[in-house]
């Protein structure tokens, strides 16, 4: 357990790896400042803590006045992206956060049930744009540390990287409504289906079998172009229906961030969260939260824009070398190691 992180012996051997996430703190707030960008707090409790199927949040019941029986369910967020959308909806403007997140069912070297996220979105950014000024500040941040990124990141579409590493034609097995053929994506992989295998499902088996394993790990790397079943809240591609305007980041052999040129038709981005929470609901039954219908209304009146979120931890990580998450958190939750 590390619920006795706190003691002398125990925190005096995660200090320098803590004075650098210190360091690393300040400076994020100085680069974002001499950008024009605004440092914003939004709330942690939340009606909707996210929309990706396979999260998981934690639940809460508040009682504002619990003898008139008012109890309401909220949840931790796994992400200030919905608040901070309705912020640029409203004019704030470039702006970032340094937010406390948490997700439900993730533990393990790389993973914290509760972790920082730094999370920024820039009024008129193109998803070019935006790996530019992520790889921008990725560098600074590294810079002289042991994981200084040496040389341009490489940039990959997804289609690049499937043909590349795992020699097969990606979006040959989506369709211009953006739906994922399993069968066709195993046939054209030479990988055998597994039962009840989805398109979704095979997808991040070859992502995370073929393709992030032979990333380079001395370098950046930025894949971009996702096929449209993996939009989430990002525009589809204006030249390519199957591909929407969604980038990662890759440094190190980590998954350091995800980003996209956001989608601000609020018909489409209904129309997606109907889908994910009746997938959601039929594979985690119970685990279903209302849609936001917050976000959904401040959807029109949102300027094109880009964003990014980054596990900031993962980036102390690299910049000390630690070897788990829980080496670069001051007092790490208390969770089988």
């Amino acid at each position: 357990m590390a619920d006795d992180a706190w003691r002398p012996e125990r925190l005096a051997a995660r200090l320098p790896a803590l004075r650098e996430r210190a360091r690393l703190l300040a400076a994020t707030r100085a680069w974002f400042a001499a950008r024009g960008y605004t440092e914003v707090e939004t709330p942690c409790l939340v009606p909707v803590p996210g929309a990706e199927v396979h999260l998981m949040g934690f639940a809460t019941d508040w009682d504002p006045f619990p003898m008139a029986g008012e109890r309401r369910r909220l949840w931790l967020r796994t992400s200030p992206e919905f608040a901070l959308k309705r912020l640029l909806a409203g004019g704030a403007g470039p702006l970032f956060e340094l937010a406390r997140v948490w997700r439900n069912g993730e533990a393990g070297e790389r993973h914290a049930p509760e972790f920082t996220m730094l999370e920024w979105y820039r009024p008129g950014l193109s998803l070019s744009g935006l790996m530019d000024e992520a790889e921008s500040y990725i560098r600074a941040m590294l810079a002289g540390t042991p994981a200084d990124p040496r040389g341009p990141f490489l940039r990959l579409t997804m289609a690049e990287a499937f043909a590349r590493f795992a020699g097969c034609d990606l979006l040959a097995s989506v369709d211009a409504e953006g739906r994922g053929d399993a069968a066709a994506l195993a046939r054209a992989a030479g990988a055998g289906l597994r039962e009840g295998e989805a398109w979704e499902d095979l997808f991040f088996r070859l992502l995370l079998d073929r393709v992030e394993p032979a990333l380079p790990r001395d370098r950046g790397v930025f894949l971009s172009h996702w096929p449209a079943p993996q939009a989430a809240l990002a525009r589809r591609d204006p030249a390519d229906p199957r591909v929407a305007l969604r980038v990662e980041a890759f440094l190190g052999g980590m998954e350091l961030a995800n980003g996209f040129e956001e989608l601000t038709d609020a018909a489409e981005q209904r129309a997606r969260f109907a889908a994910d929470a009746a997938e959601r609901a039929r594979r985690y039954p119970g685990r279903e939260w209302p849609l936001d219908e917050g976000l959904l209304a401040a959807l029109p009146l949102m300027p094109p824009a880009s964003g990014i979120a980054l596990g900031f931890d993962r980036l102390v990580m690299l910049a000390t070398g630690a070897a788990r998450i829980a080496d670069v958190l001051w007092l790490p939750p208390p969770v089988p190691a």
